[in-house]
């Protein structure tokens, strides 16, 4: 394992200018410098790990390596203490009170949501308008969270009005763990910010004290937390409720969102893997909507996911801190260090992803190239609660889009990355086309 340092650190502020405007370029670059490469956030080292053998250790070893820092305070200051935030100490029993919600008895009603989703979705667009794929599929899986959460009954304007919340803060949080000084200065968007996060505390605090009236079990995730007990037989305050709540919402809705945004980019510089997903949509779907009975024979579909969420993992850097001095291939990392795992980084190395760079859903036709490289829903623990919830519902979606519509993305400046916590495009505009699918037989 190599150590190195990478160049073109500013004086003062460090590499934080390359990680707003060029964020993905510059990860790119750190592999040639080591597979631990210390850069500077401000005044502040960081280590970032391009290796896999030492982000399995490190996503793999809590007890050293936990849930704190400038990130998770932000995000629990803002969202709470949830299981996607909360430090080690809290997580086996935060985990083992959320884990019915994701048995995998419950996806199929959960892909009922799904899909009926999408056909709301779909079913405002006209032939040659133009829509942010963007926001179209944040709002599709906000929906999607929110009513799986909620429940079909859950009033549209307050979802949106979530889903509005949610993105202020995605926005926002990318800024504040670079930046934590830009609270300190008046602005609009730290109005804006605050005010998001004052709202989205209430939304949810209202939910929670009309379920609790209601004493109804509306068989929905909600449900089956005020129902859960933790080890001492104890139920969960409001307060762990709301916070459970902000964090399956947010992990919920942006990491999906996010690579189907992706996917209809590339699809539209890669028309040979278009025709092919178009082709098995066709003849699986016939012009209807994916449903749960139609994951097994979506098999392409299921490999195009899959290769979008390599070559742009929602979750492109994890943060972890130490909780006590360890050395790290050769490093020395004093307690309270800050070492960044990045997916995008190991899912893009050749080493690992023969011509890595490479948009080839093929190369999952055998199952796991990789499998110890590949990471998209993190590792250990603490690997997300909702990797086959996500899977499904990004497969269901895709398969659906392809069938109906012809999604063209438009020339745009925006469509790289945009410098926030989730990775997705700053905007995707597309035309979108009603198309004929082949009837199946």
């Amino acid at each position: 394992m190599r150590a190195g340092q990478a160049p073109g650190a500013w004086p003062v502020v460090g590499h934080l200018p390359d990680l707003f405007r060029r964020p993905l370029a510059f990860m790119d670059s750190l592999p040639a410098h080591g597979d631990i490469v210390r850069v500077r956030i401000g005044l502040r080292d960081a280590y970032v790990l391009c290796h896999p053998e030492l982000v399995r250790r490190v996503l793999t070893d809590s007890r050293v390596f936990d849930r704190e820092g400038p990130l998770y305070e932000k995000v629990r200051a803002a969202l709470g203490n949830g299981l996607a935030s909360c430090p080690r100490a809290d997580h086996r029993g935060q985990r083992r009170v959320l884990q019915p919600a994701f048995h995998h008895k419950r996806l199929e009603r959960y892909a009922q949501v799904m899909s009926a989703e999408v056909e709301t979705l779909t079913d405002r667009w006209r032939s040659g308008q133009v829509v942010d794929a963007v926001d179209e599929m944040f709002r599709l899986t906000t929906a999607v969270a929110v009513r799986t959460l909620f429940s079909s009954d859950f009033p549209a304007p307050v979802a949106e009005e979530l889903r509005d919340c949610l993105d202020v803060f995605l926005r926002g949080v990318y800024t504040r763990v670079l930046m934590p000084a830009v609270d300190a200065v008046p602005s609009p968007g730290r109005r804006r910010y605050r005010r998001a996060l004052v709202r989205w505390r209430a939304l949810v605090s209202g939910i929670i004290a009309e379920y609790r009236a209601a004493g109804v079990d509306q068989d929905d995730v909600l449900s089956l937390l005020l129902a859960a007990r933790d080890d001492n037989g104890r139920p969960l305050s409001d307060h762990e409720l709301c916070d459970q709540v902000a964090l399956l919402v947010l992990a919920g809705a942006e990491t999906t969102s996010s690579a189907l945004a992706w996917c209809v980019q590339l699809l539209g510089s890669h028309p040979d893997v278009l025709d092919r997903l178009q082709t098995e949509a066709d003849t699986v779907l016939g012009g209807s909507i994916a449903t749960w009975d139609d994951l097994p024979d979506l098999t392409f579909t299921h490999r195009v996911v899959q290769e979008v969420l390599r070559l742009y993992p929602p979750a492109w850097a994890i943060t972890r801190t130490t909780v006590e001095p360890v050395e790290l291939a050769g490093e020395q990392l004093a307690l309270g260090s800050m070492v960044i795992c990045s997916p995008y980084v190991i899912h893009r190395r050749d080493d690992f992803f023969p011509d890595a760079a490479a948009f080839d859903p093929d190369r999952w036709q055998n199952g796991h190239p990789h499998r110890e490289a590949y990471l998209p829903f993190g590792l250990g623990a603490n690997k997300c609660i909702g990797e086959a919830f996500g899977l499904a519902e990004a497969t269901l979606a895709l398969a659906s889009l392809v069938s109906r519509w012809h999604l063209r993305p438009l020339p745009t400046r925006s469509s790289k990355a945009a410098p926030r916590s989730v990775l997705a495009p700053g905007s995707l505009p597309v035309l979108v086309d009603a198309r004929l699918p082949t009837p199946r037989s």
